[in-house]
């Protein structure tokens, strides 16, 4: 019985506190699927793209699984993705679980691995830009079979990118974590399982208060209310920014109260998959990319528009993968089909 398997079946009869990453559902409802990504693929680089921390209670890692909650048609399904064969002909093997899980779930289920996971994104280009390079040559080569993850719906990306402004990372997790096992969806009766970013609907109807507990400040609390009752009410469809060029997508994103230039690109990138897009005021970013060009200098905005526009169009790639090389420096990565190692 491979992992995924495992937990599939430990979704129907182990406690949670035996098994923090698998949940007890009431209805034992499960659907198997495989998946081919487009090579070359590795899981455990591109879920820690999104994972970012081990702490993250969202986006799991538990023995080369990766496993979420995410909404599907308004109820949550547990997803868990487990490499079984890869990099270089990648395959997947999947487990839905949850209280329905039919065909029209099962293509949407598929459709949010393809945007979480990168699954069908050519980055051969990048590779081949990549090589020659003396500095990203390396770091690429290193990271192969890293793919850009995007959350799977924008409005979380931005609900990302404003718990973690002017904050660290760690913090930033901690926030989401409450934020989400307050108001998200789950799987589960438990009230300790994994539970899915909140949509829109599980947040407009709160106060800023009711978020100020878990520790967001009054305007982040604030911002993350309003922008949920404006996409409920239907008069902001953060989806529809797809359409919009890069410009006037990020002008729209700085109109809503709370949202700067570094939100707005960050939105840009992990919401909306734009691969071109390097937050440029990303200060954890200004760090590596000054230890990749051995400047000693501080970087701004524009200082750092001139150092990776040597990768255009696949700056934001870079961006994963200069995240990846800090979290390998730190420890943070789990060994290859291994546990996890604390942070």
């Amino acid at each position: 019985m491979d992992h995924s398997e495992q937990c599939r079946a430990r979704l129907m009869t182990v406690n949670v506190d035996e098994s923090p990453v698998c949940v007890q559902v009431e209805t034992p409802r499960d659907r198997r699927l495989q998946i081919h990504p487009r090579g070359p693929f590795r899981l455990d680089l591109t879920a820690w793209a999104l994972r970012r921390r081990p702490h993250n209670a969202v986006d799991r890692w538990d023995r080369g699984t990766y496993e979420r909650v995410v909404s599907l048609d308004g109820a949550p399904v547990a997803l868990f993705v487990t490499q079984v064969a890869g990099p270089d002909a990648p395959r997947l093997s999947i487990v839905l679980a949850g209280g329905r899980v039919d065909q029209p779930v099962e293509a949407l289920a598929r459709s949010a691995l393809d945007r979480l996971l990168g699954l069908s994104v050519d980055l051969s280009p990048f590779a081949a830009m990549a090589a020659p390079d003396p500095l990203l040559g390396p770091l690429a080569g290193r990271l192969r079979g890293l793919k850009p993850p995007r959350f799977p719906t924008v409005f979380e990306a931005l609900v990302n990118g404003v718990a973690c402004q002017q904050l660290s990372l760690d913090v930033g997790i901690h926030l989401l974590n409450r934020l989400a096992a307050d108001r998200g969806r789950a799987v589960s009766a438990d009230p300790e399982g994994p539970r899915a970013c909140p949509d829109p609907e599980d947040l407009a109807s709160l106060q800023p208060d009711d978020l100020k507990r878990h520790g967001f400040s009054f305007a982040k609390a604030r911002t993350i209310i309003e922008t949920a009752q404006a996409v409920v009410a239907g008069v902001l469809d953060l989806e529809a920014l797809q359409e919009l060029e890069d410009g006037a997508a990020i002008e729209r994103l700085t109109s809503l109260r709370g949202i700067g230039r570094w939100t707005a690109e960050y939105v840009l990138l992990r919401g909306l998959g734009r691969l071109h897009v390097f937050p440029g005021d990303d200060v954890g970013a200004h760090n590596k990319l000054r230890r990749l060009f051995g400047i000693d200098a501080p970087l701004d905005h524009e200082a750092v528009g001139r150092l990776v526009a040597r990768w255009h169009p696949y700056a934001g790639v870079v961006y994963f993968h200069l995240l990846l090389d800090s979290l390998s420096r730190a420890g943070s990565l789990p060994r290859r089909d291994g546990p996890e190692r604390p942070s």
